[in-house]
This record gives structure tokens, sequence and C-alpha cells, in this order.
């Protein structure tokens, strides 16, 4: 079974990665990926270069994010570019390390894409597992975590889609508005009735 586990910043998803991960169950981390394809050497960091100029990198080699961040970030045409150069890339990785996993003999494989309905992923996976808080808990979370301020928080927030909506389209749901051992039961009922 290959599971989607996603949620929205601040949610608590990365929390839920790691009770997976703690069952012994691989998980195949989207944002992790997303870093490694971009390395230096790497066609799709070539191709960035390329397209946006020796600018958007650093002295070493690597990626300036900030400064393609700010490129993209005001020119939604620039962002598609970039997401043809990295999406495809991300995805080829991704498929090696499902097929491995299904190699070494793995049941149960969890995809931890953050952006999967923004993305529309949902092909990649057989069920949606959403991790679910409410806005207010969400924006708080937010705020503590990064230090920002309230209004930056509920503007990354808003640049996704918003959690109440994802959750039609999810298979299950955690909420992940109470205590870890709260979040752990919910996980465990939903791998039971699973048969994970």
């Amino acid at each position: 079974m290959l599971i989607g586990l996603t949620g929205g910043i601040a949610s608590g998803k990365s929390t839920v990665s790691k009770m997976i991960q703690a069952k012994g169950i691989p998980i195949i981390d989207a944002d992790q990926i997303a870093r490694e394809v971009v390395e230096p050497g790497t066609k799709a960091l070539q191709l960035i270069s390329e397209h946006f100029g020796q600018g958007v990198l650093n002295e070493d080699g690597t990626l300036a994010r900030k400064k393609l961040g700010a490129i993209i970030f005001e020119q939604p045409k620039e962002r598609d570019i970039l997401n043809q150069i990295v999406h495809p890339a991300v995805r080829n990785r991704m498929n090696e390390l499902k097929d491995q996993y299904i190699h070494e003999g793995h049941q149960t494989i969890v995809f931890d894409i953050p952006l999967l309905y923004e993305s529309d992923l949902f092909s990649l996976v057989d069920k949606v597992l959403l991790v679910f808080v409410d806005e207010a808990t969400q924006l708080l979370r937010l705020v503590a975590r990064d230090q920002a301020g309230e209004s930056d928080a509920r503007r990354r927030i808003s640049s996704q889609i918003p959690l109440k909506q994802k959750r039609k389209r999810a298979d299950a749901i955690i909420d992940n508005s109470g205590t870890i051992e709260e979040t752990k039961n919910q996980l465990e009922t939903i791998f039971r009735q699973w048969n994970i």
C-alpha cells in the first residue's frame, strides 16, 4: 500500500511521519528529495542556472534559495518554469526509492508530500492520510515555530489549500490538535483499519 501523508504548514505532519518511521515503515520525503535533486552536479541545478542565470547560485555552486525564491515569488510564469524542472526530477527519484523499497520486500510505503493536493499527486498513492488542525491552532503553532509575525504566518498558510478543504479528499484524518498520545492512538486505529 502506498500512502500519501500530507497536511498543512505547522499541522504536525513531521510528528506523524516520525511515528510511522518508528514502526519500520519507509518514508519517502518529497521535501528532502526536492533539496537533493538541486544539489551541485545535478541536471536540475544545471537547468535552473541556465534559465535563471548564475545569480541564483552561491559561490560554492549550491542553489541560492532566497534569491531564486524572490524571482519566482514575484513571477508566476517563472515559478511554473522552475516547477517544470524540479517536479519531474523529484517524481523520478521518488519512484526509484519506491521500487527499491518494494524490491526490499516492504508492503507499505509512505510518501511524505506536504503539497500533495496543491501538486495533484493523488495518482502516486493508494490512500491519503491527512494531518489536520484547526486554523487557529495552525496559526499559533506557525508563529511560535518560525518566530515570524502573524501576518507572515497568515500569508504562508493562505498560500496552501485550506486544511478544511483537504478533508474532503482524504481517506483518513488525524486530528493533531490534542496530545502526542492522542495523535498516536489515531494513527494506530487507522493502520489497524488499513491492515498495516
